[in-house]
């Protein structure tokens, strides 16, 4: 993991939470830096008042300056689930006798249902000639997204050894650095060998990695760059649906579940350690039965 940088604000208190959910809880880079965010606003904040003196009624102005600053909803509750973690470690490492956010309720946040693709404008966007090292890249990179259902930062991370082209297997290590196997699908398969055999090596740069997916430096592609690629691949092949880095992930668990796949099977290959996160492609699936069924009946209008 790259460095760390804390601005002065920045409190040895937080520092040293920050290295126990790197050390203990061994959270990704993404989280880890999410909750470096979220507290940098914290510590920006009380810059002047010692954690011991930040009282009930601090809190409370804390909260309200979030809600002026135009965050989202989703922001703002983020903001909060970092400083009830924060101030839990702090209770329990006796930094602090009390943990004041306790009394901090969670905005709701109204459910939006992901986007999702269809398989047509999946078949479009993973119709990729490969004519050089960088197509032959992104194809192996979107198929296989779309194939095993990966997290973009699980894609990013991925080494060569991570991926075994004789099994067509594919090994993952998501949240909380829980490994998963995961099948590859044979299209998915044909890009990687091509990639894998062919082009990644004039990717390396005469430079040594171990990560399979590489940037045109020979370091290891960034989530940027990965968002800047696919968004211009879905521009190029005139898809007009919002596309991101996620929506390969939704689209293989919705068109699995359409197909007829089990939810605790899509559970296990999206590594989702909770079923009911896995839930909500049910109901994008019952939107997509409603839509067809109003299509198709004759007496449906």
């Amino acid at each position: 993991m790259k460095t760390l940088n804390y601005n002065d604000n920045f409190t040895q208190e937080g520092k040293d939470f920050i290295n126990y959910l790197l050390i203990d809880k061994k959270y990704s880079e993404d989280t880890i830096c999410s909750y470096k965010n979220d507290l940098e606003k914290f510590f920006l904040f009380f810059k002047n008042i010692s954690i011991k003196n930040i009282s009930k009624n601090d809190l409370r102005d804390y909260l309200k300056y979030l809600n002026q600053s135009k965050l989202s909803e989703k922001s703002i509750s983020h903001n909060i689930s970092t400083l009830r973690s924060f101030y839990k470690f702090l209770v329990t490492e006796n930094y602090l006798d009390n943990n004041l956010v306790m009394f901090i309720d969670l905005p709701k946040i109204p459910k939006t249902l992901p986007n999702v693709l269809s398989i047509e404008e999946i078949d479009k966007l993973l119709d990729i000639s490969v004519t050089d090292k960088y197509s032959a890249r992104n194809k192996a990179m979107l198929e296989l997204m779309y194939s095993s259902g990966l997290r973009i930062s699980e894609l990013i991370n991925l080494k060569v050894v991570d991926v075994s082209l004789d099994e067509a297997l594919v090994r993952v290590f998501g949240k909380g650095s829980k490994e998963r196997i995961i099948p590859i699908g044979d299209c998915a398969l044909d890009a990687l060998e091509i990639y894998m055999s062919t082009y990644r090596p004039d990717l390396l740069k005469k430079q040594s990695s171990d990560y399979l997916f590489l940037s045109s430096r020979g370091s290891k592609i960034s989530r940027q760059a990965f968002f800047k690629i696919i968004k211009a691949i879905a521009l190029e092949k005139n898809i007009k649906s919002e596309i991101s880095p996620h929506t390969l992930r939704h689209s293989f668990a919705t068109h699995m579940l359409n197909c007829g796949a089990d939810l605790r099977s899509i559970q296990e290959l999206l590594g989702h350690s909770d079923i009911s996160t896995t839930q909500i492609y049910t109901h994008i699936s019952k939107n997509k039965i409603s839509d067809d069924y109003k299509k198709s009946h004759p007496h449906s209008n």
